[in-house]
């Protein structure tokens, strides 16, 4: 038994390092390829838009490998998701909607906030690097600015005086002059990550206050009736179930997720 214990965890440990060599092979296959077809391969020839299309297409993967980071970094999504864990935690259901509804409901609505945002960056940046007037760096300063001016506007001065502080504490020069908009993405991306977490849980404490109360009535009531071996939260699911569906729960949730980024 022990054996095949031991079979077990070296698979594991075997799979672990396959997961973690593969992508490290596959790139520099894609190297050696774009060497071999005599390819410059240099960082100023990537940002200016000189590479090849093998490069570019290991660039582009490597984008597509980091977009949840950053749909959770940089976005609205983290504190839709959270909002919608603690209303599901509030009415005492277990796994009921699923995950999967949670976060396709999320992203819906992160895409409908962030539209926007994005629509700006495809006028100033996306559109003029497709038609070759400006290079690779060029559009990643360009495509940077909305998103991180949308940011700033959802940050706190206190969260963004936090990590300048930070910053400056370690050995960080001139951060502690700069303006909100001058400030980059290192101080930007934590802050507005902390003002979301904040926000989030603000929300799903006031979430919980009137089921809270369902559960303290139901719960004198069947003191009362002397029905103490019947659990309270059988009785007041239903109820807190009813509560929201009555007052269109999901309606309004959306509609005050939204309005708190206008």
């Amino acid at each position: 038994m022990s054996e095949k214990i031991e079979m077990i965890k070296k698979r594991k440990v075997t799979l672990k390092k396959a997961l973690v060599i593969m992508p490290i092979i596959a790139i520099l296959f894609f190297l050696t390829a774009t060497t071999a077809h005599g390819a410059e391969l240099s960082v100023e020839g990537l940002l200016a838009g000189q590479s090849s299309d093998t490069v570019k297409i290991v660039v582009l993967m490597t984008l597509i490998a980091i977009v949840p980071t950053l749909l959770l970094m940089m976005t609205c999504f983290g504190r839709i998701i959270i909002v919608l864990s603690f209303l599901r935690s509030a009415l005492g259901l277990q796994q009921t909607p699923p995950n999967q509804i949670l976060v396709g409901l999320a992203l819906a609505i992160t895409f409908f906030v962030m539209a926007p945002v994005l629509t700006e960056i495809n006028k100033v940046a996306l559109q003029p690097y497709n038609a070759g007037t400006i290079n690779t760096q060029q559009f990643l300063d360009l495509a940077t600015v909305p998103i991180e001016e949308w940011m700033l506007k959802q940050t706190t001065t206190q969260d963004v005086d936090l990590f300048k502080n930070l910053s400056v504490q370690a050995g960080q020069t001139g951060v502690e002059n700069l303006a909100p908009q001058e400030l980059p993405l290192t101080i930007v991306i934590p802050a507005f990550i902390i003002s979301e977490l904040k926000r989030a849980f603000l929300i799903g404490f006031l979430l919980f206050i009137p089921f809270l109360l369902i559960d303290m009535i139901v719960s004198s009531v069947l003191m009362s009736m002397g029905m103490m071996m019947l659990p309270p939260v059988m009785i007041s699911l239903p109820f807190k179930i009813m509560l929201f569906v009555v007052v269109d729960g999901w309606g309004l949730l959306v509609k005050t997720l939204i309005m708190t980024y206008n």
